[in-house]
Formats: C-alpha cells, sequence, structure tokens
C-alpha cells in the first residue's frame, strides 16, 4: 500500500487529532522534512569517493544532494578546515512522501535480521533519528558499481513538539517500530 499526502490528511490526521485530544487543527503533527547524510573519513582525503557518495544520494534521494564541508581541522584525524567530507540531501513535500514509501514498503523489509526500528531514536522534540548500515537496500543501487559498502543516517523532522505526539505520528505513517 502505498503512501500519498493526501491519505495523511484523509486519514492520519483525524486519527492523530482524536488520539492525541487535539482540539486545535494547527496543531496536529505532521511531517516537515527528511534530511539524508553520508559522511566518510575518506571523502576528505579522494574526491573520488565524495563523488561516489554524491552520486548514490542523488540516485536514492532522486534530489542533487549538497557537499558537506568539515567546520574545523582535526590533527587526528588528517583533516582540514574545509574539506570535503560527504553529502546530505533535504527531501520536502511530494519528494518526500515518495521517499518515506520506497523506505518503508521497499528498503527497510531487505534488511537482513530485521526486526523493528527503535524508539529510542527520538531527540526530545519530535524529530526522529536512525541509521542505514548499507546503502544496497535500496533498488536504485547497482551493486556492481559500488566500490564499498556505506551506511548514512536518516532524520525524520517533524512539527510535533514532543516524542510522544512524533511517536503517534510515525506510528499511523506505519513506521515498523518494535513493541
Amino acid at each position: 500500500m502505498s503512501f500519498s499526502k493526501d491519505r495523511y490528511f484523509a486519514e492520519i490526521r483525524p486519527l492523530l487529532k482524536k488520539e492525541l485530544g487535539i482540539t486545535n487543527e494547527f496543531m496536529i503533527p505532521k511531517l516537515e522534512k527528511i534530511v539524508l547524510n553520508c559522511t566518510s573519513s575518506d571523502a576528505a582525503h579522494d574526491g573520488k569517493v565524495n563523488q561516489i557518495i554524491f552520486d548514490e544520494l542523488m540516485a536514492i534521494s532522486g534530489q542533487k544532494p549538497v557537499v558537506t564541508k568539515a567546520k574545523k581541522s582535526i590533527a587526528g584525524f588528517k583533516l582540514r578546515e574545509g574539506a570535503n567530507m560527504g553529502a546530505k540531501v533535504t527531501l520536502r513535500r511530494d519528494r518526500m512522501y515518495e521517499f518515506l514509501d520506497r523506505l518503508i514498503y521497499i528498503a527497510l523489509p531487505k534488511v537482513r535480521d530485521f526486526r523493528g526500528l527503535s524508539s529510542k531514536g527520538f531527540d526530545g522534540r519530535g524529530n526522529y533519528s536512525m541509521g542505514i548500515k548499507e546503502q544496497l537496500i535500496f533498488p536504485e543501487i547497482n551493486y556492481d558499481k559500488i566500490d564499498k559498502v556505506r551506511g548514512f543516517d536518516i532524520t525524520v523532522c517533524t512539527t510535533a513538539r514532543d516524542d510522544k505526539s512524533a511517536l503517534a505520528l510515525l506510528k499511523a505513517l506505519r513506521f515498523p517500530f518494535t513493541s
């Protein structure tokens, strides 16, 4: 079953309003954005690695990523300020819902020994973060063209003010949380 913005407004908003006991329509939590972030220590020293990360994030998200740079120099890691460290993408509106659909129904079921997402990934302000260990779970990534298995972070930002409301929203969106 695919997810769409229309289904959110038709089914999920009334459900959340009743479940959370919200009287004001504007207080009902909704998705704001999804941020995909991939950094690698190899990218600072090798420009090819950064280009590979850039291309993989573009294939997964369907949107051009932004290159992330080191904020300060760290001698122990042989890192210079301003060196390219990876890439990130911020998804909003329709692309956000399309990515969410692919994540929940296609990518997460491909994870080996997947038992559900931990509900400990909330930050206290209604945002949820999780890590993906390998980019191969997305069908857009060609197995033959990867040089190294890389993971990346996914942050789901909501308008919820607390973790309880955000958890209710994500459960209504069918995020596979462990019980």
